[in-house]
Parts: C-alpha cells; structure tokens; sequence
C-alpha cells in the first residue's frame, strides 16, 4: 500500500469529511471577492456596465488579464475541492484530472501574473516592493507546480501534496490581502510602503498556513504508519 493511499483510508468519514466540506467553502469564500471583482472588471472592459473607476492600463482588452482572472477562477474553484478527503476517494480519476487542470491553471495564473508585472505600469498606489513581492510569488507558484508535478511522477505523494498545497495558497493570496490591506487602511492609512506590505503579509499569512498544514497531514500519517 502507497503512503497516499494509507493516508486517504485513515481519514475519517464523519466529522473529518464535514471539515474538509468546511475547509473547501472557506477557500471559495475567500476566493469570492477577488473574483468577483475581477469577473466585473472584465464584464466593464467588454462595454459592461462601469462597476469600478476607469483604469489607463487597460484601455484594451488585454489577454494577460483575462488568462489572469479566467485562470484564477479555475484555480480557485477547481482546486478547493483537492482538499475533501471524501470526495477524492470517491472520485479518485477525477482528481487525476482535475490535477492536471489545476496546473495548467496554476501556470496560467503566475505566467500572466508575471506578465502583467513586468509589461504594464504599476497599479496606482502601489510601489517597488509589491513590485519585488509579485516576481517572487511567481516564480514561487510556477516552481511549486513544476515541484509537484516531478513528484507525482515519481510517485512521491506526501511532497506532491505538499507542493501543490504551497503553490494553491499563493495563489489565494488575493483573498487574503483584501482583509489585510482593510486593516492596513484602517490603522496605518494609505501609505505606499504600509499597502506594500499588506499585501505581502496576504502571501505570508496563506503560506504560514499551508505549511500547518502539510506538518499537520505528516504528522498523522506519521502516526498511522507507527
């Protein structure tokens, strides 16, 4: 028996299936308002109702932002669902599939967000550090999806899972910056250095707790092969 399966027949059917439910909502939930913000954005640029001030950047219709947001759906939804231990041995090729997906969403994701760092002009407000922090949660995502793809391909589940939990929790950084950056205009302002951090604190805080979590997971698994 893999280590991965031993993992997926000790987790409880019970309270463990309604909190991994419960763990899913709470990632979709925080993923709402970014999304949503995002989904208008785009509906506006496409001759929609003008929901958000006028941005110079986009003018166009730039594919870079629609791959961004699309992308980020995908990943977001999709991938909240890798975290019901229930559902993945219920529908164990789904999760196959849905892998794949969620890679390629991943990739899109950093790939454009990149892109959109580097090509176009900084957001109104924003300065060199969110700047910095942009290319290195990137190049982090990309480098945790390529990770966990090479590790499920030499069946080394525990750090595939590890690495794809890193790489979604970077990219849900935009739900939690929304409660930081509240708290940062509350307390601080609306200094450049202080929102810079705010966000840089929504990256932190998302990777802090995936790494709980992976420890966690370890941990039992630990315990259940003793």
């Amino acid at each position: 028996m893999t280590t991965h399966s031993l993992e997926e027949r000790r987790t409880p059917s019970g309270a463990g299936a309604r909190s991994g439910w419960s763990v899913a909502v709470g990632l979709v939930l925080l993923s709402a308002i970014p999304l949503t913000a995002g989904t208008l954005r785009l509906v506006q640029l496409a001759g929609g109702p003008a929901v958000f001030p006028a941005d110079d950047r986009f003018d166009s219709f730039p594919v870079a932002l629609l791959v961004h947001i699309v992308g980020s759906a995908v990943f977001a939804l999709v991938g909240a669902l890798q975290f019901v231990p229930g559902f993945r041995r219920r529908h164990w090729a789904w999760h196959r599939r849905a892998g794949r997906v969620l890679s390629v969403a991943g990739l899109l994701v950093a790939g454009s967000g990149l892109w959109l760092t580097l090509t176009y002009a900084a957001q109104p407000g924003t300065g060199d550090l969110l700047y910095l922090f942009r290319l290195v949660v990137g190049s982090a995502t990309i480098a945790s999806l390529v990770l966990g793809f090479t590790a499920i391909r030499r069946r080394d589940f525990p750090a595939h899972r590890a690495w794809m939990i890193r790489a979604y929790a970077l990219g849900l950084g935009a739900g939690t910056q929304v409660l930081t950056q509240s708290l940062c205009e509350a307390f601080v302002g609306t200094d450049v250095v202080a929102g810079d951090l705010a966000k840089g604190a929504g990256w932190a805080i998302n990777l802090a707790v995936a790494e709980w979590a992976i420890r966690r997971s370890r941990t039992r698994l630990a315990g259940a092969r003793s």
